[in-house]
């Protein structure tokens, strides 16, 4: 009676431990969701930051105007028709006209897009074709094959849903509260990772913490709609299956595995975090002895599964297969398909019969294995960077990025954190991270294992890039969990086997003696970590008969050990106050960071002073200029990093934006910049620019502006155009001496930047400097840089070739008008010198019949003088001479201008490579 009582107990307290611990997920789910208001609260239901705005264009849709919808699709199906029949470039034009028309009367009603509403009636394939001209000018890009879709389907599918219940949203409010939803899911994900490595306390607890960690809430702030609104939820679920599978051996969840990775590759670039993890903790589990068929199970339909899904994704493509992100899988791949054999042959022969088998099966896997590798060196080397990314070239090499590729070490976010920044991101958990650790290894199990794997894999990343501290994150959360989860646990256990002591010791005798009552504490905690023991062995008696493996029960010596552990009831008093006060202070420090550090959206800035709040809505201010006061078909160039911004808000061509998938491209705007005014313009005349849009802090104290960005523009443009140094546009000091009348004189550069009086003359003349500081000294007579806490060098000059358009209220965004080339008008100077030519090549086509054949040289080295200068032409005219051995010629330089009019007056029917290279060079 008394056995059946203490089971009926047993499952009420099981069945009150799962309703308790479903309400506290639910609630961790609220706290997740509402501490990511803040934004929405104090500010308004706005997209953040830069990338943002490129998923916000893409995912947008059309709930009105059904008439101008139709008409668009129309226009881009007669657009895609004409395309694909080749016809002329004029009509082509003339419909893209028609697009560009409709789509501007569209954008100005309701600032809806249409793509969202071309990917559902037209379908995913023809969101896959999707070539956006409104980006790259004028080389385009194809979104379909460039873009991880996972985020981008996963709003569409939420609005579609919402909208089949009836509860109509606008795609804008979907796309800003995507990542809150997916932050309480994904707090969910957490706890039932944690909860298959060490039980439901350390999984709640693991919940609670990333349902309220900064690094994870400054990308999934409402608002935030990045690919890690999503991605973050997808790394941890793949996870929580992999793990699950390795414990229940179960080919079901292997499936679920599979897909679960398969939606990670179509949301976030960083799921080649997984293909490499995971194998690692495959090849960890084979060398020190726990291969087991459960690990089999976990790791191969993955690697079969999941790379033929991953290489669906256009994005990633043969990729999958062919860049060296994924070897490792493969190797790891054929590995446990050795050992897997072995096993199985161990079980079904002899030992002396094994032996020879294994021998046999070793040695046919090493050819198999070497013959891999020659495959995959082969690829590798055939490949400039070793079929490596650059990103994770970075990862591997920290100095890589700074040496060969600028535009990756450019972004802030691949710069690496400062040790501020761990405490400012994961705060406590720092701290409490070692503790997780050791706890994980008491016992050691597979699934613990592969958690002290990912976290020590995840803090090294996070060292190399900031942007990886979300990564570190959950990691950081599931160890901390299981840290305090284990405090906890010996701190309750203490004061609940010493309680019973202190209470027995008012109602027994003053005789009895201490070891009396200790001897029955003693005795009332092994019952009770019997009946502990009992249920908790219940579920993997379970795994046990699935699995058919037998495992070694717990020693009466480890159980001795863990009643043993007993700490004085003052301490573990005072301990759990404590542990109580560090989840304040952790609490207190996250609404924080929720509420001031990571809730400002960058489109709109705030400033708290003796006068109160002020806001900088500068950045709309510019791009509703933009929107309103220019063509549709004008062309806006700026720094990469307002690209997606300037092309979905103001809805303009830009020339280069976030994607960063031509270096080239990129480097020709950032040789404008960094070039003289006259050179700069040329430059954006060739790319057919019509405004040029600059973003200066000068005045507000604004530290992400241009001028601060000004060096990556110059590292990147001399990385493609030899002529752009940085040594130029930094400080030098010049010591001079006198010696005999002579003087020696010697530069040394102590690579100082700087905007004020001892700037260099190339700073100064640089296009971003003019149109950075153009009229500054307007605003105060001083002139004075509040970002760079100086005055600038050159307070008075004028734009020969730009014009200012535009300044926002605080001169934070700054936009110029290219303008219009000088006509050229023929008057008498150059009349009579273009006479004087004719005049010449008459008389020396007169006197030497020779030169009738070779007086492309005289006219060719005219345009070489006018290039180069006069000496560089006396000798390159000898050269010409020399090598045309016409006999009684002197080379003549010509200090007039050649027309392209005269070359073809005197070469009509000249079509040698040097006349067509004399003519290039005429036009030019």
């Amino acid at each position: 009676m008394a056995a059946s009582e203490t089971a009926k107990d047993l499952a009420l307290r099981h069945a009150f431990g799962n309703v308790l611990s479903f309400f506290i997920l639910v609630l961790i789910g609220v706290l997740a969701f509402s501490i990511r208001l803040f934004s929405v609260i104090k500010y308004e239901s706005v997209i953040h930051e830069f990338d943002p705005y490129f998923n916000y264009r893409v995912t947008q849709n059309s709930c009105k105007g059904k008439k101008i919808m139709l008409v668009e699709e129309e226009a881009v199906f007669v657009c895609y028709l004409c395309l694909e029949e080749e016809v002329d470039n004029e009509l082509i034009g003339n419909v893209y006209c028609s697009i560009i028309g409709i789509r501007l009367t569209y954008v100005a009603g309701d600032m809806d897009l249409l793509w969202f509403q071309f990917l559902t009636k037209n379908g995913i394939y023809d969101f896959w074709n999707w070539f956006d001209d409104r980006t790259w000018y004028p080389l385009g890009r194809v979104i379909g094959g460039t873009v991880y879709p996972g985020l981008t389907l996963t709003a569409g599918t939420l609005w579609w849903i919402l909208n089949s219940l009836n509860i109509p949203l606008s795609v804008e409010t979907v796309c800003v509260f995507t990542a809150p939803v997916f932050s309480s899911i994904a707090a969910w994900a957490t706890y039932l990772l944690t909860k298959e490595v060490k039980g439901t306390g350390a999984g709640l607890t693991a919940a609670a913490l990333l349902a309220m960690v900064p690094s994870y809430i400054s990308r999934s702030v409402a608002g935030s709609y990045d690919n890690e609104a999503v991605a973050i939820f997808a790394l941890i679920f793949t996870f929580y299956l992999y793990i699950k599978t390795l414990n229940t051996g179960s080919l079901f969840y292997a499936t679920l595995n599979s897909i679960a990775y398969f939606y990670m590759v179509c949301s976030w670039g960083g799921y080649t975090f997984i293909i490499n993890l995971i194998p690692m903790h495959v090849l960890l589990c084979i060398v020190t002895g726990r291969y087991s068929s459960r690990l089999y199970i976990a790791y191969a339909p993955l690697v079969v599964l999941g790379t033929l899904l991953a290489s669906l994704v256009p994005v990633v493509g043969f990729n999958a297969v062919l860049t060296s992100e994924h070897f490792a899988s493969f190797l790891v791949f054929i590995i446990i398909h050795v050992v897997a054999l072995a096993y199985y042959i161990k079980g079904m022969l002899s030992p002396s019969m094994f032996k020879v088998a294994v021998t046999l099966v070793v040695s046919v896997g090493l050819v198999i294995c070497c013959a891999v590798v020659a495959v995959l060196v082969a690829l590798v080397a055939s490949s400039p960077t070793k079929g490596w990314s650059g990103r994770s070239l970075s990862l591997l090499d920290p100095t890589y990025a700074s040496k060969y590729i600028p535009i990756i070490a450019s972004v802030s976010e691949h710069q690496p954190p400062t040790w501020p920044s761990y405490f400012m991101d994961i705060n406590v958990l720092a701290f409490l991270v070692p503790a997780g650790i050791i706890a994980c290894f008491l016992p050691l199990s597979d699934a613990s294992s592969f958690v002290v794997l990912y976290i020590v894999t995840s803090v090294y990343f996070s060292g190399v890039m900031v942007r990886l501290m979300l990564v570190l994150a959950p990691a950081a959360c599931i160890m901390s969990g299981i840290a305090l989860s284990e405090a906890f646990a010996v701190f309750t256990r203490s004061i609940k086997f010493q309680l019973p002591s202190l209470s027995g010791v008012s109602q027994v005798d003053a005789g009895n003696s201490d070891s009396g009552s200790a001897a029955t504490t003693q005795t009332e905690a092994v019952k009770a970590d019997k009946i502990e023991e009992s249920t908790k062995e219940r579920p993997s008696r379970k795994n046990r008969k699935k699995e058919k493996e037998t495992v070694e029960k717990p020693s009466v010596k480890s159980r001795i050990e863990k009643r043993l552990l007993v700490l004085p009831l003052e301490s573990s008093v005072i301990a759990l106050l404590l542990l109580v006060l560090l989840g304040a202070f952790y609490v207190v420090h996250c609404v924080w960071a929720a509420a001031e550090a990571y809730s400002a959206p960058s489109i709109v800035l705030t400033s708290y002073s003796h006068d109160g709040l002020h806001v900088f809505d500068d950045f709309r201010e510019a791009y509703a200029w933009l929107s309103h006061n220019t063509e549709v078909d004008d062309k806006v160039a700026s720094w990469w990093d307002y690209g997606y911004q300037t092309t979905a808000m103001a809805n303009r061509t830009v020339i280069v934006d976030n994607n960063t998938w031509n270096n080239t491209h990129i480097a020709t705007v950032g040789t404008a910049m960094s070039s003289p005014e006259k050179a700069a313009w040329e430059i954006f005349d060739s790319l057919d620019v019509k405004y040029v849009l600059v973003v200066f802090g000068g005045l507000v104290g604004y530290p992400s502006d241009d001028i601060n960005k000004f060096l990556w523009m110059v590292r990147i443009g001399g990385g493609v155009f030899p002529h752009i140094k940085e040594p130029d546009y930094l400080v030098c000091w010049r010591i001079v001496a006198m010696l005999s009348f002579d003087r020696i004189c010697c530069v040394i550069r102590d690579g100082q930047y700087r905007i004020d009086s001892q700037a260099t003359p190339t700073m100064l003349n640089c296009l971003m400097y003019k149109l950075s500081y153009y009229r500054f000294v307007e605003t105060d007579g001083k002139a004075f840089d509040r970002v760079r806490r100086t005055e600038i060098g050159k307070k008075y000059f004028k734009l020969s070739h730009f014009e200012e358009v535009f300044t926002t209220h605080h001169w934070m965004v700054r936009i110029y008008k290219l303008k219009p080339p000088k006509n050229r008008i023929r008057g008498k100077t150059k009349k009579s010198k273009s006479v004087r030519v004719h005049y010449l090549f008459s008389m020396t086509r007169r006197s030497s019949p020779l030169l009738s054949h070779n007086s492309s040289s005289l006219l060719s080295i005219c345009c070489f003088h006018s290039l180069f200068g006069r000496k560089l032409a006396q000798q390159q005219a000898q050269k010409e001479v020399e090598q045309e051995r016409i006999p009684g010629i002197k080379p003549i330089i010509l200090e007039t201008v050649v027309t392209p009019g005269l070359c073809n007056t005197y070469f009509p029917n000249r079509h040698d490579d040097r006349t067509k290279r004399l003519q290039s060079l005429l036009i030019l």
